[in-house]
C-alpha cells in the first residue's frame, strides 16, 4: 500500500477488510452503511471521535472461517443468500440487514437508536421498514430486543447523533413526551423563524444542541438571533453542551425550568406555529424526502 494513504479512513479500512472475503459474506454493519453514502458511520467509538478508538469491519461470512484480528470482525450468523449484494464491487449485505447487525450488537439502547436515527437521516431506511425486517427475519436473534426498544425510542428526522442523546435525555431521563425534530416554527404571519433541533409545541419548549461550532464568530452571531426569535413568540428555550452527555444532571434542571417558565406564561404570549405556509414542502419523514428525490428526477 502506498505510504501516502492513510490506514485509518474509514473506506481504507472497509477495502482492506473485504479483501480477505470468502466467496460467501459481505461487509456489514457500520462499515456498509458508511459505504452507501450514510454520515455518522465513521467506525470510531463514541458520538464525537475524541479517542479516535476505532472499531472493525464487521464481515458477515456465514458458514465461513476468517480469524478475527485488529482490522476485521466475521461473524457467522446465519446469512442468507438474498441478504448478499455488491455495490460499486463491494460484497455487502442488504442496507436492513447492516442496519440491524449494528442495531442489535450497540453496546445500549440507546446507541441503537442513534443507529437507527442516523440510518433514517440518510434515507437508508425507515423505522416501519426496520421493523418488518426484524418481525421476519429476526425472531429469536442475538439483539432483537434492544433492537425492538430502539425502535419504539427512534424518530426519522433527527440530523446529528447529538441530537438524538439530547432527545433520549428528554425522553427517558426528564419523563417528558417525545419532541418533535427539526420541525420549522413559523409566526402568526407565516415568517420562518427557526427550525430548532427539538420542540414541544404543547409545552412551548425548544431544544437545541450547541456544538464547538456554535461557540463563536458568525455561527454565534446567527444563533443569538435565532434564539431571540423564538423566545419573542413565546417558546422557552434549553441550549445542551457537550459536558452535559457526561454530566447530565445540569441540562435536566434547565429543561424543568424551561417547562416550569413555559407553564407560567399566558396563551396569548405563544405567537408560533408548526402550519406550514403554502409551497413549504414537509420533508421530516424518510419516505417525503424520498418523493422529493423521486420527483426530481422525473
Amino acid at each position: 500500500m502506498p505510504s501516502v494513504v492513510d490506514p485509518d479512513l474509514p473506506v481504507q479500512r472497509i477495502v482492506e477488510a473485504a479483501a480477505v472475503l470468502p466467496a460467501y459474506g459481505g461487509v456489514t454493519g457500520w462499515a456498509a452503511l458508511h459505504w452507501l453514502g450514510a454520515r455518522w458511520f465513521e467506525g470510531v467509538e463514541g458520538v464525537e471521535d475524541d479517542g479516535r478508538t476505532l472499531r472493525p469491519v464487521a464481515l458477515a461470512i456465514g458458514p465461513g472461517n476468517l480469524r478475527q484480528d485488529r482490522l476485521r470482525a466475521p461473524t457467522k450468523e446465519r446469512l442468507a443468500p438474498d441478504e448478499l449484494l455488491t455495490d460499486d464491487g463491494l460484497p455487502m449485505t442488504t442496507v436492513l440487514r447492516s442496519v440491524c447487525f449494528e442495531v442489535r450488537h450497540a453496546r445500549d439502547v440507546r446507541a441503537a437508536v442513534v443507529v437507527l436515527d442516523m440510518a433514517c437521516r440518510a434515507d437508508l431506511v425507515t423505522v416501519a421498514e426496520v421493523r418488518t425486517y426484524a418481525a421476519e427475519r429476526l425472531a429469536s436473534w442475538t439483539g432483537v430486543p434492544q433492537t425492538r426498544a430502539a425502535l419504539d425510542l427512534a424518530d426519522e428526522n433527527v440530523w446529528s447523533p447529538q441530537e438524538s442523546l439530547m432527545r433520549l435525555q428528554w425522553v427517558l431521563d426528564a419523563g417528558r413526551a417525545a419532541p418533535l425534530t427539526n420541525r420549522p416554527v413559523f409566526g402568526l404571519d407565516g415568517r420562518h423563524l427557526a427550525t430548532p433541533d427539538l420542540i414541544d409545541p404543547e409545552a412551548g419548549v425548544v431544544g437545541e444542541y450547541d456544538g464547538s461550532g456554535h461557540l463563536g464568530g458568525p455561527q454565534r452571531h446567527r444563533d443569538l438571533i435565532r434564539e431571540e426569535r423564538l423566545r419573542a413568540a413565546g417558546l422557552e428555550l434549553v441550549v445542551q453542551v457537550a459536558a452535559d452527555r457526561r454530566d447530565p444532571m445540569g441540562y435536566l434542571w434547565r429543561l424543568r425550568s424551561a417547562y416550569e417558565r413555559a407553564a407560567r406564561r399566558p396563551a396569548a404570549d405563544r405567537r408560533f406555529t408548526l402550519e406550514l405556509p403554502p409551497g413549504w414542502v414537509p420533508t421530516h419523514a424518510v419516505e417525503q424526502r424520498r418523493a422529493l428525490r423521486r420527483a426530481s428526477a422525473a
